[in-house]
């Protein structure tokens, strides 16, 4: 029972606890748990080192108690932020938008992985004005490592920032002479086999659709090229088409216009305008794929939603994304990761 100042005396009410004892800081919780501290802040942290038992027994006497680390001071100590850029620098496509689905699905394949790795994440979306783009950047103190998605136009800025920070990988195409690490597909054999697919129907009057300033495009366009070499009968028209969701629907159909009837079949170079080919050939009543056949490149979840359904090469977005944090991961540790390669497949359904 208590005395108030009244002179009167309180009862708890059955059923309610008093309330524990709030603990202040790490020591005096590891004085509960009869532990270390250093066990405590291990604990806490989720770290393996850790037993299971003693670890699931600490943490609850934190909740008990009321206490929770410190993440300011933890990061100070281990000169480690928590936190990941990820950075989409848009040099040649400056008016394109990180709602291009493409970058939304591998951004949340990355949210994913570095989330469930315990990171906190900064976006970044970059138009180049200079060269020092990536230095203010990874030199901004607030990273513990930095995912730059696609190489744009920009391949030597990120090859001299690579020479001197480790924890920086790059989705895009691989380079033998390249300094920065990369992950991503084999983009020139996924040209290659959007083209074969095209020729194997029949289709000798082929286009092109992209922009291929950036590597990846341009490495598509080579493999397109590889697919049709030495073949006379084989004609190919290259059409620069811009990923900016405001240009591209009236260049497209202007390119189309201007391809005219010399053309049946289009390899274009990523889902996104393939799907806008579709919807301009549907306007103007063309049969596809028996007029002109379609191949895409991403395979997108968008891909089996187009009428017809479409044909397309797929580079495997979610293993990517894994593959990426892994290798920042062991940057991070001090291991300099290597580039990884992936395979396309390419995804037959009703365009081509």
């Amino acid at each position: 029972m208590n005395e108030d100042n009244t002179g009167e005396t309180s009862v708890p009410e059955a059923g309610i606890a008093a309330p524990r004892q709030r603990i202040r800081n790490i020591t005096e919780l590891a004085q509960l748990a009869g532990v270390s501290p250093g066990t405590v802040s291990r604990a806490l942290a989720g770290k393996t080192l850790v037993n299971p038992q003693t670890r699931e027994r600490i943490q609850t006497l934190a909740r008990e108690h009321g206490f929770r680390l410190n993440q300011m001071a933890s990061r100070l100590r281990t000169q480690r932020t928590g936190v990941i850029g990820v950075v989409f620098p848009l040099g040649h496509e400056n008016r394109q938008h990180i709602s291009d689905p493409f970058f939304m699905s591998l951004f949340g394949y990355l949210a994913d992985e570095l989330t469930e790795s315990g990171h906190d994440i900064m976006l970044s979306r970059v138009i180049p004005g200079d060269t020092e783009w990536l230095d203010r950047i990874v030199d901004s103190g607030m990273l513990d490592g930095a995912l730059v998605i696609g190489q744009s136009d920009q391949s030597a800025v990120i090859d001299a920032v690579a020479a001197r920070y480790l924890p920086l990988v790059v989705w895009g195409s691989h380079r033998p002479d390249q300094v920065h690490c990369t992950v991503g597909v084999d983009n020139r054999l996924g040209g290659r086999l959007a083209a074969e697919r095209l020729l194997a129907i029949g289709k000798t009057r082929l286009a092109f659709l992209g922009e291929t300033r950036g590597p990846e495009i341009a490495d598509r366009l080579a493999g397109v090229r590889d697919a049709i070499a030495g073949r006379g009968d084989v004609t190919l028209r290259v059409m620069p088409t811009p990923l900016s969701s405001e240009a591209m629907a009236e260049q497209v159909a202007e390119q189309l216009a201007e391809l005219g009837d010399d053309l049946d079949g289009i390899v274009a170079a990523s889902d996104v305008i393939a799907m806008m080919v579709l919807r301009v050939l549907h306007e103007r009543g063309a049969r596809v794929p028996q007029g002109i056949a379609v191949v895409g490149f991403d395979d997108l979840p968008l891909a089996t939603r187009t009428v017809p359904q479409l044909t397309t090469v797929r580079q495997d977005i979610a293993a990517g994304a894994k593959a990426m944090v892994g290798a920042l991961m062991q940057r991070i540790a001090g291991v300099a990761a290597p580039a990884t390669i992936l395979q396309p497949e390419l995804i037959i359904r009703e365009s081509a």
